[in-house]
């Protein structure tokens, strides 16, 4: 199990209140709240079409949601557009790969950085001196940081087209720890992975909240790797948070053995559970 927890009484990074969601007369979420200590790592998981998705949407700021509110460092952020979210810190990947496959994985790691460089139109035309220091700085931090703590140096200069998929989704995480953030949201890392690229991205994913700091929220279904490395995991079912607390607490919870089982013994879920688990 993850070390070194944040103490308890730490305010959370991410705090998630009441939020709700509809489309037309359907909610894909009612009233879901949680919240994320600064350092943990807090996985949400669920049913297929439990809201899951959904959720990070209205976090990210890509749905605007029908009550309730999202708060980042303590400040209301339920109506900051996207762009300015990820400016404060909120950074997250897709599902669906979201990557630019005309670029090298250089180009799009150093697209996640975008939000946070000062150079005016004027400056970046003409490749000015504040341009061409930013452009400088950004490739070294990009290179000797990120690139070389995900392990991508040798495919840096490769066109993301060319790439097997387990190597895109590692450089979708590198533009999104680019974009310097407080909170990594991860939404399926490992799916589609085989197993050796699981335990890969299981290890980057500890040690970026171990070495960084950085608080990471994922949407995964490798329930293996959840009750492995969460300190917090959240269970939604039907847009509404049916059980929250530690792996161990979820796993023993009756309310998520019927939504994963429909019917069983808390035995039968563990067993379920931990099949395919990755020791990291």
């Amino acid at each position: 199990m993850p070390s070194d927890l944040p103490p308890t009484s730490a305010a959370p990074v991410l705090r998630v209140e009441e939020l709700t969601l509809a489309f037309g007369g359907v909610k894909a979420l009612a009233g879901v709240g949680f919240a994320a200590q600064p350092g943990s790592i807090t996985a949400v998981i669920g049913p297929n079409g439990a809201g899951k998705t959904s959720l990070f949407n209205t976090i990210s700021g890509f749905y605007r949601p029908s009550a309730g509110r999202v708060r980042f460092e303590g400040a209301d952020i339920t109506r900051v557009p996207a762009p300015r979210r990820a400016a404060m810190g909120l950074a997250r990947s897709f599902q669906n790969i979201a990557l630019f496959r005309g670029m090298t994985v250089l180009d799009n790691i150093k697209l996640g950085r975008h939000a946070h460089l000062k150079t005016n139109v004027f400056d970046a035309l003409f490749y000015l001196g504040r341009a061409r220091r930013e452009e400088a700085e950004l490739r070294r931090d990009v290179e000797e940081r990120i690139i070389d703590f995900l392990e991508i140096d040798h495919i840096r200069h490769a066109s993301v087209a060319a790439l097997p998929y387990g190597l895109q989704k590692r450089v979708e995480m590198a533009r999104a720890l680019a974009m310097q953030p407080k909170v990594l949201m991860l939404d399926e890392p490992v799916a589609g992975m085989n197993r050796e690229e699981t335990e890969d991205m299981a290890r980057f994913i500890l040690d970026v909240r171990r070495e960084w700091g950085i608080t990471v929220l994922m949407v995964e279904h490798d329930m293996g790797m959840v009750m492995d490395l969460s300190d917090h995991v959240v269970v939604l079912n039907f847009g509404q948070v049916i059980a929250q607390g530690t792996p161990q607490q979820v796993q023993a919870d009756p309310e998520v053995v019927r939504a994963y089982l429909g019917a069983g013994d808390v035995g039968e879920l563990r067993r379920k559970l931990r099949r395919e688990a990755v020791t990291p």
